[in-house]
Parts: structure tokens; sequence; C-alpha cells
């Protein structure tokens, strides 16, 4: 059978993550290959050099350098560094885990303390998602208001709403103004800017107080705001500062800051990232009906129709509506239904009711349009759910 619209954007976009890691592992090979091979011949030399001038054996020196990578990982540097495990630290680690950072630079290193990251991450990690999937309705929503009030103002400027309110003889471009939703480019832009901004003034405080250049504060600001998290830089990890307290302060204040804007940036980038899918996939579909209405015209030319043909029911799972088939005639004549008719009924009951269950979850039914199968967004899970009829390229009265 025809491949689902849905089905067809999965297995499309997952062809295409395919191809963009293949792009970007050659690109980083390409460009980190070689300072690795460097890097390996001159720790190479150093090993030479260093057995040779105290007289030790390589393995014994490979001995002691293994144990200090044990010790590494427990949170041993050379270098005198903050306790990892003090409330402060113990306190900065946990926001690494509920935020999916996870820089890596501490771990649990007991039995129990690894078991109890597995059940404390399930339930943190969920939370912290839910967080941000609800700053991000309200953020949607704070610049939906902004912007909807700068139109309204530049629509008043113009002219063509009136100045005393909503009534009047401009009743259209009331009613039109009353459905304008915001367009996705413009939203996008708003959260490149603010995550910018956010990001540049971070940028200025890890500098000076790190010690980093202003480029590895903003690559740490990306790295750890899009909770990739690496873990070569790490921010409030010297044993003191100047103005400690502020500092900390500071530094969650921003992380927080930042996850949430690039974490809502991300989902709005997600759309366009759709919109493009849906592009592509109606210019494969329009080619594709061309090959197949040619196809069929040849196949049907010297075919003699019937006069009478029972038409067959068709089941809307969006509309829930049944029209009408030689089954039902069958169930009024008391003759058995066949086993196919059987498991088809059974299928269709199903999705009609894991429809009504996503409604009752949801709170409301859910009214689709034909427009909102149209321009692919008419479902959504998590962000996309809450994005969903919210912007104007999601909108199912465009």
């Amino acid at each position: 059978g025809r491949l689902n619209a849905d089905n067809a954007r999965f297995l499309l976009l997952a062809v295409l993550i395919v191809l963009y890691m293949l792009c970007g592992a050659a690109v980083f090979s390409a460009i980190e290959l070689p300072t690795e091979r460097e890097a390996k011949e001159r720790w190479e030399e150093r090993l030479e050099n260093f057995t040779r001038r105290h007289n030790l054996s390589r393995a014994e020196l490979r001995h002691f350098l293994r144990e200090y990578e044990e010790a590494s990982v427990a949170g041993i540097r050379v270098d005198d560094i903050r306790p990892r495990w003090d409330f402060t630290g113990a306190f900065y680690f946990v926001g690494t885990v509920v935020s999916t950072i996870g820089f890596g630079m501490t771990t649990p290193a007991t039995v129990g303390g690894k078991i109890f990251l597995i059940f404390y991450g399930l339930i943190g990690c969920a939370g912290t998602i839910l967080f941000f999937n609800l700053f991000l309705e309200r953020l949607i929503t704070v610049i939906a208001y902004v912007m909807k009030s700068c139109h309204e103002r530049h629509l008043r400027r113009k002219g063509v709403l009136p100045h005393n309110g909503r009534r009047g003889s401009g009743t259209s471009e009331v009613d039109s103004l009353a459905g304008w939703k915001p367009s996705v480019y413009y939203v996008m832009l708003i959260l490149c800017v603010a995550s910018l901004i956010i990001s540049c003034c971070a940028s200025a405080m890890y500098t000076p107080i790190e010690g980093w250049s202003y480029f590895d504060s903003l690559y740490f600001c990306f790295v750890a705001f899009s909770t990739i998290g690496f873990g070569d830089l790490v921010s409030s990890q010297n044993i003191k500062y100047e103005s400690q307290g502020l500092y900390r302060f500071g530094n969650f204040v921003f992380i927080l800051m930042g996850v949430c804007c690039i974490y809502s940036l991300f989902n709005v980038i997600s759309i366009v990232i759709k919109q493009s899918i849906n592009w592509i996939l109606k210019k494969l579909d329009c080619r594709c009906c061309h090959r197949c209405q040619r196809k069929l015209f040849h196949s049907r030319r010297n075919v003699v129709m019937p006069g009478n043909v029972r038409s067959r029911r068709n089941i809307s799972i969006e509309t829930d509506v049944v029209n009408e088939s030689d089954t039902d005639g069958r169930r009024l004549s008391g003759e058995m239904i066949s086993m196919k008719d059987f498991l088809a009924s059974n299928k269709v009951s199903l999705a009609i009711m894991q429809k009504q269950l996503s409604e009752t979850a949801n709170g409301y039914p859910r009214q689709m349009s034909s427009n909102s199968k149209q321009n692919g967004f008419s479902g959504g899970v998590g962000a996309l759910a809450i994005m969903n009829n919210r912007l104007a390229e999601t909108s199912v009265d465009r």
C-alpha cells in the first residue's frame, strides 16, 4: 500500500539525520585528526624522555598513570579544586543530572551512589523536561502576545484598525486580527537574539573569573546550554573565587536561562525542519502522482467497468466517520463476517480508542480540519504538541 505521510516524514527525517551525521563525521575527522596525531606523537616523545631521564621502565610509569586516571575519576586533580561531594558540589552535580547536561567531571564511585543515580535521574530528568515544556509554552504565549500587540499598533497607525477599540467599521480587520498568529521565523529570530545575548553576557563573566578566552567561554555556553555537556570546560570548579557566592549564583542563573532559551530555540527550529521535510515530501508526492496517473490511465484504457459498483466503507480516524459497506449488509442478514473484516474492525476500534485516550489526556477533544492534515502539524508530542496551533505555520487556520 501507499506509505503513510507520517511514516514517510519519519523515514525521510531519519535518512537526513544519518546523512547529516556522516557529513559531520567527515568534517570533524578532517579538522581534528591531524591535531590528535600530533598530540600523540608529542606525548610519546615526552614519555620516552621522562623514563630515560629518571631511569624508569615504561611499564612502571604506565601503571602509575593508570592509578592517576582512577583517582581522576574520583575527583582528584593535580591542581587544587573545590570538593566534589560537599553539599554545594553535590548540588551542582544533581543540577547537571536533572538538566541532562552531564559534564562528567563528577560521577558516583560507589555502588550505592550509582543505584541511587538511576532512580533519581529517572524522576528528575522527567520533571525537568516537563518544566522546560511549560517554560516553552509560556514563552511562546508571551512572544505571541507582544508580537500581536505590535501588529495591532501597526494596523492602527495605518488606519486599518479603529483607535477606539475592536468594534466599529473595521469588523473584517478585527476578525482577521483575532485569528492572527506570529510567524515561526520571527519567533526563531527572537529566541536566537535572546540566546546570543545570554551567551555573550555569560561569556563576559566567565572570561575574567575562569581565565578562559572569550571564544572558549562562548563555546562552553553553547555546550552547556544545549545540554551537550562534554566536560572539557566546566565552570565553578576552582577551590576559591573572588565574590564566590555571587559568582556561583550568577553561574546558576545563566545556565538556567540559557538552557531554557536554547531548548525553546531547538524546538522552534524543529518546526522549520519539519516544514522543509513537508515541502520535500510534497514535491516527491507530486512527481509520484503524475507517474501513477499515467500508469493508471494506460492500464484502464481497455477495461470494461460494471454499471453498479458497490461502494466500500472508508473509515477516518480523525473524524470517526464510517461510511456504508457490504459488511453492514452481511451483519444485518445474519451472515458471519470474514476474519479479514473482523481484524480490520478491531484495528479501527483500537485506533479510535487511542485517539480518545489521547484527547482525554490533553484535557479537551482536538478538532482537526483538512488544513491541519495538509500542513503536517495536525499532531505532535511534547514540545511540538505545545506549539501546535500557536504559530502561523502550525495553525489549522492557514
